[in-house]
């Protein structure tokens, strides 16, 4: 068989991480990413269970250990800064609510890009305007005018995903608000972080700060319940208005926090959302990571999905000798359990954090056998094949760390 040509939209965390397997794979590999390069910073990011072992077979625990943030822990507070639970990164083995990996976004997104560059060709600045496909390929034109046929599209282009609204249908039908918003922006290191995170909680409404690499800064986190959510993810102006509305009078550290809303280089603001869809794939044309099954940032999960989706995908696909259908029908069955497990985890998460309508019946005692079977389930993950009969160029040898 000739070479295999795949299109990946998106260059964040679940394409470059497929753009690494797909080459290992014989893939000729191509990503598309509207941003004109690689967004820096970002939400503090986990590495749990599977997700840690995708990462050694991919030859990069050295690299991603050395971007970590090294958070020794998390302090839950009080309005006036009293501790009043403590958790560490070691709690768990390294699996427990800070991760013993936990690095930036944009960190975790730069070493996947530094390792692919060389072998995968990405296109910033540019994105698909049109495709279509039959059955010997995908057709693909890009906004720049470039026309390019490959055999695979794959979309890992996000919550919002560009290729999932033009091949599936409009977002509303695959995305699941969950009643929450979350934002979250650098701020300077004046609140007196020394490696350990921080989290105030009153009435559904918190307020974060995480440590990061550099110690003069640090990532502020606010939520706030929101039934109902219809501001333009892109319209940056109008998401600050509403977070300073819905966190006024929040305690502790918050208005510090507030302060530096208008100064911060990354400002992000979205609904705290899951993709749910009954096929992550048309045709050739697929999905993975957000795109795919978004489990929502209070899963703590995305980076692992996206992660060990990739690993999974490159390696269904070429165990059915590049057959889409075959493929993709593996691909799913073997994420199913896992996806289904982070989200129903991220639902959980959401109903601790909002507060429960007064009248509304009180929930039942949680079975905490139940609970841990759940978080065994969404930590543990699927059994990886080791995809022994399909090409592998071979991970680089490292020194271990």
């Amino acid at each position: 068989m000739s070479e295999i040509r795949v299109l990946v939209t998106g260059a964040s965390i679940a394409g470059p991480a497929l753009a690494h397997w797909l080459r290992r794979r014989g893939v000729e590999v191509t990503v598309v990413e509207q941003a004109p390069g690689l967004r820096p910073g970002g939400q503090a990011v986990d590495a749990r269970g599977v997700a840690k072992e995708v990462i050694r077979r991919m030859g990069l625990d050295a690299e991603v250990r050395a971007a970590c943030t090294d958070t020794a822990g998390a302090y839950r507070v009080d309005a006036d800064g009293n501790v009043l639970e403590t958790f560490r990164a070691d709690d768990h083995d390294g699996d427990g609510y800070i991760s013993e990996i936990e690095i930036l976004r944009g960190d975790l997104s730069q070493v996947l890009y530094d390792e692919t560059r060389d072998g995968v060709e990405y296109l910033f600045g540019d994105r698909i305007a049109e495709l279509a496909q039959d059955a010997d390929g995908v057709d693909v034109t890009f906004v720049g005018g470039d026309r390019r046929h490959f055999d695979l599209v794959i979309g890992a282009d996000g919550l919002h995903s560009a290729l999932r609204a033009m091949v599936f249908g409009p977002r509303e039908q695959f995305v699941r608000h969950l009643g929450l918003v979350l934002a979250f922006y650098t701020v300077p290191n004046e609140f007196g972080l020394d490696g350990w995170a921080m989290d105030y909680h009153d009435a559904g409404r918190s307020a974060g700060l995480r440590p990061v690499p550099d110690a003069t800064k640090a990532i502020a986190m606010l939520s706030f319940p929101a039934p109902d959510f219809d501001i333009d993810y892109r319209d940056v102006e109008a998401q600050k208005r509403l977070l300073r509305e819905q966190m006024a009078g929040f305690g502790w550290l918050t208005p510090g926090i507030l302060a530096h809303l208008d100064d911060t280089p990354d400002f992000y603001l979205d609904q705290v959302a899951q993709v749910v869809m009954d096929s992550w794939h048309v045709g050739r044309v697929g999905l993975l990571g957000d795109a795919a099954f978004s489990a929502s940032p209070m899963s703590g999960a995305g980076t692992g999905l996206a992660l060990v989706g990739a690993y999974l995908l490159a390696g269904e696909l070429a165990a059915a000798d590049w057959d889409p259908e075959a493929g993709f029908a593996a691909y799913r069955k073997q994420m199913q359990d896992y996806v289904e497990a982070n989200q129903e985890i991220g639902r959980l998460h959401v109903q601790m954090l909002t507060p429960s309508d007064p009248g509304a019946e009180a929930s039942p005692e949680a079975d905490m056998d139940a609970f841990t079977a759940l978080i065994d389930r969404a930590v543990g993950g699927p059994e990886l094949p080791d995809y022994d009969g399909v090409p592998d160029s071979g991970a680089r040898r490292r020194p271990e760390s």
